[in-house]
């Protein structure tokens, strides 16, 4: 409560701090203060940092927030702080939560589909290597421990993954590793041919992430931390008995996906019973609501949580604290300095994500899409020539073509011989029937359109065949002559 109005209210310097929970003496100093006609509230208490405030708020937009006190306090000293380095370290973690205020990335949770990817990732703790594989949507987890990290090692843990979730993902998304990456180009990763062959006998896509991309990789991430502290620590494999290492790895991944997973509010295991009739076959193999207002805190997902689901929201709202009401099955957010409904959402099950594209400020795919980014001039040319090139450069890197950067560089030089729309031509050929090298364009050239196209099949050709007359089997009898017949 206001002194002053305690005050008037009672008209005793005690009564009046008895109200407010402070002393009579400091009642006294404000009502003199403000009877001489003093402005009230004192003037803001000093700091010793406050001649380098400026200063750690130069730095710290500079670097993005990322610079340590520890780094900063020698630049303080030299612009004449002389306080504690306690102190010190306060201001500068006041100064970068000022700063992440307004900066936040505004990235946006991954949706998954059943049967649609597999996340896969290595990790390696004192010197044991564990392999960790990641069903999305079901949240299945799959780990195993391994001696080393190569392709052959990689491969086979990845066809005993699919033999334990039984089926194949559509999808098998992999971070950059070096064991099944046979190049880059333009930031598209091109696998090996082993990987290629054993993708093909199984029936999935290859897939990698962009470099730094949590909206892909931070499932499997996380499952990798979570492999290491709960089960690499407590029962500390060895490479010596890898077998046994792998049981307990085994006995480990039953025993996590049969409890509830706490982000989708349900138990993988029984999951996993719905999603496998939609994995690919194995070769010769989601609640009775109030209306009461809830507060919740916007999230870097610029997302909030209600019923263990996620609904988003502005980004501009982020680290900030909404309102949510539940009214006809629809979830409506509140923003309640201005009480305007932000965001409305239909009630989704536990575990789900509704997601509004306007809210992240433009339309995105449900999972981030890796399309080729050019880097030397020669991708540039060739992405330049239009969706045709962009669909040729991606197909040949899914094929394998661990040559690709040199074969760009040859359908770029039959551009100035042929002219730039007979090879945008080509190109859409070489796509269709899946020939992925400049050999195959300039064939396709050399015929000049006389090859034929091939056109799907048409209705069946049914003819009417006219009525003839006939003559009994009798008429070419052969007539037996008898003695004394002329012949």
């Amino acid at each position: 409560m206001d002194v002053l109005a305690a005050y008037r209210d009672v008209g005793s310097y005690r009564g009046a701090a008895a109200i407010c929970g402070t002393t009579h003496k400091t009642v006294k100093r404000i009502v003199e203060r403000h009877e001489s006609g003093q402005v009230s509230g004192g003037k803001p208490r000093e700091h010793n940092y406050d001649q380098v405030t400026e200063l750690v708020e130069a730095r710290v937009a500079k670097t993005f927030g990322r610079i340590s006190a520890k780094r900063l306090l020698p630049e303080a000293r030299a612009a004449g702080y002389a306080g504690s380095p306690r102190n010190f370290r306060r201001l500068v973690a006041e100064v970068k939560q000022r700063w992440r205020r307004g900066h936040h990335r505004g990235r946006r949770p991954g949706v998954w589909t059943p049967g649609d990817t597999l996340v896969i990732d290595w990790g390696v703790e004192a010197g044991l290597h564990v392999f960790c594989a990641v069903l999305s949507w079901s949240r299945v987890r799959f780990v195993r421990f391994a001696g080393d990290e190569k392709a052959a090692t990689t491969l086979a843990l990845l066809a005993e993954c699919f033999e334990t979730i039984g089926g194949v993902p559509k999808t098998v998304l992999a971070d950059r590793m070096g064991c099944l990456k046979a190049g880059v180009v333009a930031d598209v990763v091109v696998p090996t041919a082993d990987y290629v062959r054993f993708a093909t006998h199984y029936g999935f896509r290859p897939d990698f992430c962009h470099g730094a991309d949590p909206e892909s990789k931070g499932i499997v991430e996380h499952l990798v931390g979570y492999a290491k502290r709960d089960l690499l620590v407590p029962s500390a494999p060895s490479l010596a008995d890898l077998a046994g290492a792998n049981t307990a790895a085994a006995e480990w991944c039953a025993e996590v996906n049969a409890v509830m997973h706490s982000e989708i509010c349900a138990v993988p295991a029984e999951r996993l019973i719905t999603e496998v009739p939609l994995l690919g076959v194995l070769p010769s193999l989601r609640p009775a609501l109030g209306v009461k207002p809830i507060s919740r805190k916007v999230d870097k997902l610029s997302c909030v949580r209600f019923g263990s689901a996620r609904y988003s929201v502005p980004s501009r709202l982020i680290g900030t604290l909404v309102t949510l009401t539940v009214e006809d099955r629809r979830v409506r957010v509140i923003e309640p300095a201005s009480r305007q409904v932000v965001a409305e959402h239909p009630l989704v099950a536990p575990g789900e994500t509704s997601i509004i594209d306007a809210h992240y400020g433009s339309t995105r795919p449900d999972k981030p899409r890796r399309a080729p980014r050019a880097k030397t001039t020669t991708e540039k040319q060739f992405l330049a020539l239009g969706v045709e090139a962009e669909e040729f450069l991606t197909g040949a890197a899914c094929a394998g073509v661990a040559s690709l950067g040199r074969e760009l560089g040859e359908v770029l030089g039959l551009v100035s011989a042929h002219g730039h729309e007979p090879v945008i031509a080509a190109l859409a050929r070489a796509v269709s029937f899946r020939r992925w090298r400049a050999d195959d364009v300039r064939s396709i050239l050399a015929a000049a359109g006389a090859a034929p196209t091939p056109r799907p099949a048409g209705n069946a050709l049914v003819l009417t065949l006219p009525a003839v007359p006939t003559r009994p089997l009798s008429d070419y009898a052969i007539a037996t002559l008898t003695s004394g017949e002329p012949s």
